[in-house]
């Protein structure tokens, strides 16, 4: 029995160091990539949390890293009245019109505003609450019928309409790229995402994901969204 409790307390520093070694490992490869594209600046690491407990959350928090992202609305609340500490709140999966009120009382940022309506249904929920949300528009450059995101070519559009809501303090842009085995391939997307992001005089740009954030990062990503590389691999 002494045996068997000794192991089971000892699972979770295992587990801890785990994590807090696996983001040591991203921010890393965030410097070489960095020092890669002759960049002085620095990356956010947005820490994906999807199917992660809240437990292991805390374990990211402590190493030092306290911007949370979530995908979904209702599952950022449960985690958000469990959570003890303080963290940095992001909304990065595809937000819904019907949950833009529950996301503006959960969300530090939203990563993922894609229409007009939704840009309006959060800033009135915003100016309700009395709080000034940072957003992105994410925006398909790919032009992939299953991302989410608004044309390149109506982001401008977009944007203008952002800027004339008194909530709502509009950061820069949001891509995400299609998934492929050689990472190199991402690169013309982030590259024209980085070019209208400049175009727009927007200041963030968040691109790049686990299997291709080293490559976004070279083409002018400032913020990535990391999960498995930090949690390891997920059954969803």
């Amino acid at each position: 029995m002494m045996c068997r409790l000794a192991a089971e307390s000892a699972l979770p520093e295992a587990r801890r160091v785990s994590v807090e070694g696996n983001l040591a490992r991203v921010r890393q490869k965030i410097a070489d990539s960095l020092a890669n594209a002759g960049r002085t600046d620095s990356v956010k690491i947005v820490a994906v949390t999807k199917t992660v407990d809240v437990p292991v959350i805390e374990e990211v928090v402590g190493a030092g890293n306290a911007a949370i992202g979530e995908n979904v609305v209702q599952e950022a609340a449960r985690k958000k009245g469990l959570l003890k500490e303080k963290v940095e709140w992001h909304m990065v999966g595809h937000l819904q019109s019907n949950k833009a009120k529950r996301a503006a009382e959960i969300f530090d940022w939203v990563q993922s505003v894609d229409s007009v309506k939704i840009a309006r249904k959060l800033n009135d929920a915003c100016g309700e609450l009395g709080k000034i949300m940072n957003v992105l528009i994410q925006v398909n450059v790919s032009g992939e019928e299953t991302k989410f995101g608004i044309a390149a070519e109506e982001a401008e559009c977009l944007v203008n309409e952002i800027k004339d809501m008194n909530n709502l303090n509009l950061k820069g842009l949001m891509v995400v790229a299609p998934y492929f085995e050689d990472p190199g391939l991402a690169r013309p997307i982030f590259r024209e995402a980085r070019e209208l992001k400049e175009k727009l005089s927007l200041e963030m740009l968040s691109a790049g994901m686990t299997n291709d954030f080293e490559v976004a990062i070279e083409e002018g990503a400032n913020i990535v969204r990391i999960g498995t590389a930090i949690f390891g691999p997920r059954d969803a």
